[in-house]
């Protein structure tokens, strides 16, 4: 992206927020007016903080805060702790001021998201969301949320193009947890069975599902990490929130199946206590690979 780019992507933006109004939401304040008064709705705040928490220079701000203590919108008083410095907060007035202003603001971006679908409103927030932790440098940070429509085609797709990249799978793998998205779509037990998504800016990034077996056995499935959003524990996080609801759910034992190989599940399975139970060279996806069978005894999981 270039500096044009962005350039006009913040025209485009103060356009659609009427930033350039003469009255920000039609009202007799500019966008930076109103800024001040939501700063100063949360409570008294000390003139040098809150002239930080806004980034805004000494003298622009002496000089809202001057017209806005002759529209009798806020008081100014030395601080109890340090008679240098001053404490400023809404009146009365100012608190219905912006009330108003602020309802207005509701109003303005309830119209612009009425005329969006529900998943596109998803996908504005979410890169609302990513813009924000790039530009802020605010650490990467992750959801978990239950199955909903789509998220099985997604599942079976992101499996198939990471296994074929990373293991060097055939389409009959695609094949198999395609087989198995359907099979729990078309018998899923409600408070037996389970599934999650992990997200990261609103998109997915990450799938396990808990699938019943017999009344005892419960077996993990596809579990899923996408390589972007590696290390940030969201497999861990994965693999202990099927097996919590494998314990709430009555299961005395979970098994898996996988194959020998994948260094980063095989510790995600170690570390929670699960052993092979059973491994056997086969063909399989276009590769020669170990089948193996994990199991882990809920009674006796190791403590984390």
């Amino acid at each position: 992206m270039t500096v044009a780019d962005v350039r006009a992507f913040n025209r485009f933006h103060t356009r659609v927020i009427g930033a350039l109004d003469r009255g920000h939401l039609s009202s007799p304040y500019s966008l930076t007016e109103v800024r001040v008064m939501f700063e100063l709705a949360g409570g008294p705040r000390e003139a040098p903080d809150l002239r930080a928490s806004l980034g805004l220079d000494a003298g622009y701000l002496s000089r809202i805060l001057g017209r806005f203590e002759r529209d009798g919108l806020v008081r100014r008083e030395p601080s109890a702790n340090d008679p240098r410095r001053h404490v400023v907060e809404l009146t009365g007035a100012g608190r219905e001021v912006f009330a108003e202003v602020d309802g207005r603001s509701d109003a303005e971006v309830a119209k612009l998201l009425d005329g969006l679908a529900p998943a596109d409103r998803h996908e504005l927030v979410a890169a609302m969301r990513k813009v924000e932790r790039l530009l802020t440098g605010a650490p990467r940070a992750y959801l978990l949320r239950p199955l909903r429509a789509g998220d099985l085609g997604w599942v079976v797709n992101r499996h198939g193009v990471r296994y074929a990249e990373e293991c060097g799978f055939d389409q009959t793998f695609e094949a198999m947890v395609a087989r198995v998205a359907g099979e729990y779509a078309e018998r899923h037990v409600p408070g037996r069975e389970a599934a999650w998504i992990a997200e990261v800016d609103g998109e997915p990034v990450g799938s396990i599902f808990c699938v019943r077996v017999d009344d005892r056995t419960a077996k993990l499935r596809m579990l899923l990490v996408e390589p972007a959003a590696r290390g940030l524990g969201i497999g861990a996080r994965l693999v202990d929130e099927c097996l919590s609801f494998a314990r709430r759910a009555g299961y005395a034992r979970v098994e898996l199946w996988t194959v020998a190989g994948l260094a980063a599940s095989r510790h995600l399975y170690e570390k929670v206590g699960f052993t092979v139970v059973k491994s056997r060279p086969e063909r399989l996806f276009g590769r020669d690979v170990e089948a193996q069978t994990w199991a882990l005894e809920l009674s006796r999981q190791r403590p984390r």
